[in-house]
């Protein structure tokens, strides 16, 4: 379930909200044990996930670094060569 989380600060351009709410969405999944909530927990279960989206989203606004922004393509086409790499894929 969390592999689907993915650093959120210092990529250019910024995260976007559904960014931002899929990477909760996960979080909460995760320390739920649920990919998706019975009926008499969804409430709890879709607040949680608010919750937790609204607070990251503070979080990635506070953050300061010095380090240039990374390029989201150029991070993906690294990740895809050391997959390659560690699966023997080509």
């Amino acid at each position: 379930m969390c592999r689907n989380i993915r650093t959120l600060h210092n990529y250019e351009p910024h995260a976007t909200s559904e960014e931002i709410h899929a990477a909760a969405l996960q979080y909460v999944r995760k320390i739920s044990g649920s990919t998706k909530p019975s009926k008499a927990n969804q409430e709890a279960f879709e607040h949680a996930v608010h919750e937790i989206a609204h607070v990251t989203q503070h979080l990635l606004e506070s953050l300061v670094t010095h380090a240039p922004a990374k390029d989201r393509d150029e991070e993906a086409a690294k990740a895809k060569a050391r997959s390659a790499v560690r699966f023997g894929t080509a």
